[in-house]
């Protein structure tokens, strides 16, 4: 009798216990958390992909034991499974795969200064090529406005982080959201809950195949300007550079890439040096004279784009941040990245500028001399062609996720097959867009304009427009008047800018349509 009772009262503490594990386990997966099961260590995990949109899919069911025969315990395989569609429990073979990946348990924490090296090197890019023509028709204002961006991309990019986190019941300040898609979601729910994602996923795409479309274009400018005698055009050269990307379409991974990328990145910074050296070598012939305050009202709209766009790193800034051994540094660490942009720039664009005045290129290594302009433009090209795959990998798997892998909100069937290998049609689909790229490329070789272009569509509604509207829009009950007024203020200057820097723009895509018509 005695043996019975303690029997009895051991299987109900094991189920008070395991009741009470798996209303812990809930109360963790409401907080963005995921418990782990018996057999391992308690652990805490968040989602942190940039391109993993619509979560809204992502549902966890509680699994509770059962109990077996009288005195016997019946293990508790897990309390959490994450699934997609909302079809049922994964099985539990799957269960620790499926939790792997959504966890962030075996990615490896930056510090600050490898979180600054990714934001550098995505403002530092090769797109400041472009400042010293944004000068040439914006003068004194056109270098104010290089500060102004870098100080306005800095305070968005902060608050676009503030929008991840809300206050819970203890009032602690917690991560409830993982990427610049969850944000917009929230700011649409709960009439439009997947609207926002909709809308930041076009304008990332769009963002990216412009990157793309650049890159080509840079590397048909430079090849032509490096060997004017060869009976080769822009365009040949462009044609040359797509079939060199082609292989693109069939990549798996960027590993091999990513290690000649960041070679080529420090050769860009090398190339800057050699640019501002030659500079300076000629600063008695600078032409401050030229360096005026008033502004071609034409072509300055554009000038504003260029500069928006090379300052464009916000898609990416939430899962840097959440991938940061301190996240508590990433507002120093955007203050000294964005303060050496400004600085970089600033001294880029204007001694370019005083160097060449009014014969200024969209390009500015176009300028330099036969001698030194075919090495360093040969490098510039190497380094576009292998920066290319990246903006094209991230764009190719947004469209798939978004178009062909969303489980049942997918607009077509699948592009990968039960093995894992992509279709024949979805290896189509990827060459087409390497060859759209080319056609972009081909029929508006106008570096500036497209530049414009995307710094104006996408660059200020990323950067400027949507971050405010954001901030407002979750955490206007905790904002102080002045973070209202900064949020308004950049909201309504960014909308006036991106409307006139698209609107000259397009008038000069269409324009350069127009020529090559004709041609």
């Amino acid at each position: 009798m005695a043996t019975l009772l303690r029997s009895k009262l051991s299987n109900v503490a094991t189920s008070v216990s395991h009741k009470s594990q798996a209303k812990m386990s809930g109360m963790f997966a409401r907080m963005g958390f995921q418990a782990a099961t018996d057999e391992e260590a308690v652990g805490f995990a968040h989602c942190d992909d940039l391109d993993m949109e619509h979560r809204q899919g992502l549902q966890m069911d509680i699994l509770k034991s059962e109990g077996g025969e009288e005195g016997a315990e019946t293990p508790l395989e897990g309390d959490i499974h994450y699934q997609r569609d909302g079809t049922g429990p994964l099985p539990p073979s799957a269960s620790k795969e499926a939790c792997s990946e959504l966890s962030g348990q075996g990615k490896p924490k930056i510090t600050a200064w490898e979180a600054g090296w990714n934001v550098t090197n995505a403002i530092q890019g090769m797109f400041v090529l472009g400042l010293p023509y944004a000068i040439l028709h914006g003068g004194y204002l056109g270098l104010f406005l290089i500060i102004f961006a870098a100080v306005v991309c800095c305070y968005t990019g902060k608050i676009l982080i503030a929008c991840l986190y809300e206050e819970n019941e203890d009032g602690e300040i917690v991560r409830v959201r993982d990427s610049y898609v969850d944000i917009a979601n929230a700011c649409c729910a709960p009439r439009f809950p997947t609207l926002g994602g909709r809308i930041v996923n076009v304008a990332q795409i769009i963002e990216l195949v412009m990157t793309c479309i650049l890159y080509v274009v840079v590397s048909g400018n430079l090849m032509y300007n490096s060997f004017p005698n060869l009976p080769v055009s822009q365009k040949s050269w462009s044609i040359i550079a797509t079939a060199v990307l082609l292989p693109c379409a069939f990549l798996k991974n960027l590993k091999a890439v990513s290690k000649f990328s960041l070679l080529c990145t420090l050769a860009h910074f090398v190339i800057n040096i050699l640019v501002i050296a030659y500079c300076l070598s000629r600063a008695r012939d600078w032409a401050w004279d030229k360096v005026k305050f008033y502004i071609d009202v034409k072509k300055f709209p554009i000038s504003i784009g260029i500069i928006v766009f090379s300052y464009t790193s916000q898609i990416f800034l939430p899962s840097l941040e959440g991938n940061m051994q301190n996240p508590k540094e990433f507002h120093c660490m955007m203050n000294w990245t964005h303060i050496a942009a400004c600085i970089l720039k600033g001294l880029f664009a204007l001694v370019a500028y005083l160097t060449w005045a009014d014969e200024t290129k969209e390009v500015i290594t176009d300028n330099l001399p036969s001698t030194i302009r075919a090495v360093v433009n040969i490098f510039l090209v190497a380094k576009a062609l292998l920066s290319y795959p990246l903006p094209f990998f991230a764009a190719v798997e947004v469209l798939e996720r978004s178009l062909f892998q969303d489980g049942t909100r997918a607009f077509f069937p699948n592009c990968y097959g039960g093995d894992g290998r992509l279709k024949s049609w979805g290896l189509t689909l990827r060459c087409a867009l390497v060859v759209f790229t080319l056609l972009m490329a081909i029929y508006v070789p106008h570096f500036a304009l497209l530049m414009g272009l995307t710094g104006s569509l996408t660059g200020a509604g990323l950067c400027f427009l949507l971050p405010s509207l954001f901030h407002l829009k979750l955490l206007w009950r905790k904002l102080l008047w002045h973070h209202v007024f900064f949020d308004v203020a950049i909201f309504v200057i960014g909308g006036i800018c991106s409307v006139s820097g698209f609107i000259h723009s397009l008038e000069g895509l269409i324009e350069a349509f127009r020529t090559n018509a004709e041609d």
